[in-house]
């Protein structure tokens, strides 16, 4: 059955990597974040502070509400770390009844001076309980705060400005809270998509030096035993044959270079010239047809590269007497079509890292606006087909990520 790979749509996870990484680079440390809360956190506690002093609360009774201040931002702290968030039910509901008990027993004495921290309350509610249980909870604290400035006969404004003000305060401990960790995870995701580009570049790397060297090197191995079987009878030949793998070792290291550089521009016709030389070398009887137009210079590279590939199987994974070699532009769409009629059930390269050419090449021609086809024909023929527009552009939002890898590992197996 043939096997296709086909461009895709929408943005690549590569542009998306990108964008994040631009976006967030203004972005406050994690460390800062956590300081912002920590100082919110402490400006609160700080106005509950300043309103039981002016309360005139002295002595044993000052010290104690002292003490509860001091375990409510204890507790606050504890609820606002994202490990809290995570530790079992029981635990949680433990340090939630502790943080109401300090929340409500004070109001005993201390009436409207002490409010302010039941919004504490109401912030820890929100993060440790789930949405639905969270926010009723959250809205039964801020309505509990009516009564104390009602039992010291106080209007009904102050009660309301009471509950408000509890309420701001759950909601900004909540967003402090939740921002400070959003701000962790997109620090940790940075770095995490940094590594993911090495690895990516990393991975071009190793495919280009694949699609490129593993054709000149079979080139080369192939006419080293040519070489070694001409010298005694026909050393002008064999002088041939040695001046064709300097060429194709002077090439070998030219493409190095190329890959090194980012710059990997080859020609499909010296391509096609260079496989019916090696081909021959290898004993392959090579028949060509070549009706090309003007191609783009990146469909011309990648092209180029399908033959590479394409002729290298031959070599290296097939037992070939006959190779037919096409290039035929046609309306726009250029054809290339190399087939053999070596293949056999079951051969495989025996030596190690015999190389995984054609998903590298099915992701090329992506690229490309193109698709490769692999098909089986009657007996041992076997054929690589590649299509793709005369004149398409490299896509710039090709997505190489674990769909692509998948659909290399189903090449490898066909």
């Amino acid at each position: 059955m043939p096997g296709r790979l086909k461009s895709s749509d929408g943005p690549s996870e590569a542009v998306l990597v990108e964008g994040i990484l631009r976006r967030s680079r203004d972005l406050p440390a994690p460390r800062m974040a956590q300081v912002i809360l920590i100082a919110a956190l402490l400006c609160y506690v700080g106005i509950t502070a300043l309103n039981i002093l002016s309360a005139g609360v002295e002595g044993l009774a000052l010290a104690a509400a002292f003490g509860c201040l001091g375990a409510v931002f204890a507790l606050q702290l504890l609820h606002s770390r994202t490990s809290t968030q995570r530790v079992p039910t029981g635990h949680r509901a433990l340090t939630l009844g502790a943080q109401a008990a300090f929340t409500y027993l004070p109001l005993i004495a201390l009436k409207s001076q002490w409010g302010a921290m039941a919004g504490f309350l109401a912030g820890s509610l929100l993060l440790l309980l789930p949405p639905r249980l969270g926010w009723i909870l959250y809205g039964i604290v801020g309505v509990s705060m009516l009564v104390p400035p009602l039992l010291e006969g106080r209007p009904v404004i102050d009660s309301v400005y009471l509950v408000q003000t509890t309420l701001l305060t759950g909601l900004v401990t909540f967003g402090l809270t939740r921002l400070s960790e959003l701000v962790r995870v997109l620090h940790e995701s940075r770095g995490e998509l940094t590594r993911a580009a090495v690895t990516r570049e990393r991975l071009r790397f190793a495919r280009d030096l694949h699609d490129l060297l593993g054709y000149s090197l079979s080139a080369i191995q192939l006419k080293g035993e040519l070489i070694h079987r001409l010298i005694p009878a026909h050393p002008a030949r064999a002088m041939d044959e040695i001046e064709d793998v300097l060429a194709i070792s002077r090439q070998s290291l030219a493409d190095v270079r190329r890959v090194a550089s980012g710059y990997r521009d080859m020609s499909l016709e010296e391509e096609i010239a260079s496989a019916k030389s090696v081909l021959g070398a290898a004993e392959v009887d090579a028949v060509t047809d070549i009706r090309m137009g003007e191609v783009s210079s990146p469909v011309d590279t990648v092209l180029a590269t399908v033959l590479r590939e394409a002729v290298t199987n031959v070599l290296r994974h097939s037992r070939a007497v006959h190779c037919e070699i096409t290039a035929i532009e046609e309306d726009g769409l250029m054809t290339l079509s190399v087939t053999n009629d070596g293949v056999t059930d079951g051969y495989r390269d025996t030596s190690p890292h015999s190389g995984s050419g054609l998903g590298n090449l099915g992701l090329r021609l992506r690229a490309v606006g193109g698709e490769l086809t692999v098909e089986r024909g009657p007996g041992t023929l076997f054929r690589v087909v590649a299509r793709v527009p005369a004149h398409g552009d490299v896509d710039p939002d090709l997505d190489e990520s674990d769909e692509a890898a998948e659909g290399e590992r189903s090449w490898l197996l066909a």
